[in-house]
């Protein structure tokens, strides 16, 4: 059997979009390969590195509990499987970013996929918003999300990480944050700004997107893959 990994995540870099109320993304030149070598002595090689400056939720990232409420745990004391193991993905590409997902959407979406959701599985949302609108003024503001009812439905049925292909898995006309509220209640994690989800869609697969061990982090940039049966 051939495998292959197909990347879902966004690139990083300085001016990448970034959630308004969160860090700018900024990337610096800590030493270059001449000054090193000016530095150690050597005459054969030189070594360059670049200093970071982002946020946690910086890029295509997971939640930590802690972010959306207090009493839950950090991204470096969640459970792994929380960010690998068995997933789906379902086709949500038709609906628009003037009204949020419903249960009934994700009902169809499962059916349409002819997978069926198992306690502790990932389940990725393809929107299409990724493809629609990165990099234009309409990717912080015309994407679709869940409403509460939706997100209720997903946690109930087991899933412990809900992945998107826009900025929130929230409706960014929703300011109770319902996904946000959810994974709250349930003590799941979220996982925002994926990309290439139209390769992946209606599969199952094995995810891995897993976190940078952060101590107390309120959550982290992931380099989330798929790997699938070619």
């Amino acid at each position: 059997m051939a495998l292959k990994l197909i990347d879902l995540s966004q690139e990083i870099f300085q001016g990448m979009s970034v959630f308004p109320m969160h860090q700018p993304t900024f990337i610096m030149t800590n030493m270059t390969h001449e000054d090193n070598m000016k530095l150690t002595g050597s005459k054969t090689l030189g070594f360059s590195a670049r200093n970071l400056l982002i946020s946690e939720h910086g890029g295509t990232h997971s939640d930590g509990v802690w972010e959306y409420k207090p009493s839950g745990q950090t991204i470096d004391k969640m459970p792994l499987e929380y960010f690998w193991g068995s997933a789906i993905c379902i086709d949500l590409s038709h609906l628009r970013y003037n009204r949020p997902i419903e249960p009934r959407d994700l009902e169809l979406a499962i059916k349409k996929s002819g997978q069926t959701v198992s306690k502790g599985d990932i389940l990725l949302m393809y929107t299409g918003h990724f493809d629609r609108n990165f990099g234009s003024d309409k990717w912080q503001t015309e994407y679709t999300g869940l409403n509460y009812e939706a997100a209720k439905y997903l946690a109930e049925l087991g899933i412990v990480n809900i992945g998107v292909d826009a900025p929130a898995i929230d409706h960014p006309d929703d300011l109770d944050f319902s996904g946000h509220l959810i994974c709250g209640e349930y003590d799941i994690t979220n996982t925002e700004n994926m990309c290439n989800l139209d390769k992946v869609v209606n599969k199952r697969f094995l995810y891995f997107g897993l976190p940078l061990k952060i101590r107390d982090g309120s959550g982290s940039p992931i380099r989330a893959v798929a790997l699938v049966e070619e």
